[in-house]
């Protein structure tokens, strides 16, 4: 639903990168909001996100074929940049301490990390992991250099995690994720 005061995201293409973390359930409804918003979403998949929900999944509720390989030919000709091009902003929901790690590294050898080096389009990224991760220093200092890319991160938050146990990593709530995609593509 679109508050007053905030930009739309109808007919606006927004990628939407699945990472391998548990949190990457949530996303199933994050897809259904962003079209909700009048988003065209297309989803690209790391392998680690494909070991916790279906491509399949995520092509039925956005309505496109799942990128989910730099070099499946069969879904665009040119997995990594075709949409990237076009984007108007990516969204990495659920982003696990690896992706984060490989961005900063400069890594394309996935196809969110390819898409995420080729496009100009705003990034958003909602980190999504447990705790101790979350606090190691090495994943401290990548999301330093990430927003040092100006790359926005919303999230993550304090709440109850995949063990039972509590604290931060928890995934940003999906009308945050949102808010911050339509923020990058009022700023771009």
């Amino acid at each position: 639903m679109k508050t007053a005061g905030q930009p739309s995201l109808k007919g606006r293409t927004v990628l939407l990168g699945l990472t391998g973390s548990i949190a990457l359930y949530k996303s199933c409804d994050l897809v259904r909001r962003l079209k909700d918003e009048g988003a065209d979403v297309f989803c690209l998949m790391t392998r680690g996100a494909g070991e916790f929900v279906s491509p399949l999944t995520f092509s039925a509720l956005s309505g496109h074929p799942v990128a989910d390989d730099v070099w499946d030919r069969g879904v665009w000709k040119f997995n990594h940049l075709d949409r990237a091009e076009r984007a108007d902003v990516l969204v990495i929901s659920p982003a696990s301490a690896n992706t984060l790690a490989r961005l900063a590294a400069g890594l394309a050898d996935d196809i969110v990390t390819a898409v995420a080096l080729s496009t100009r389009a705003p990034i958003v990224i909602a980190p999504a992991m447990h705790e101790v991760m979350w606090n190691h220093p090495a994943t401290k200092a990548n999301v330093r250099k990430l927003r040092g890319y100006g790359y926005v991160f919303v999230g993550p938050e304090r709440g109850p995690l995949t063990r039972g146990d509590t604290g931060w990593g928890r995934l940003a709530g999906t009308p945050d994720i949102i808010a911050a995609a339509k923020k990058a593509v009022r700023r771009s």
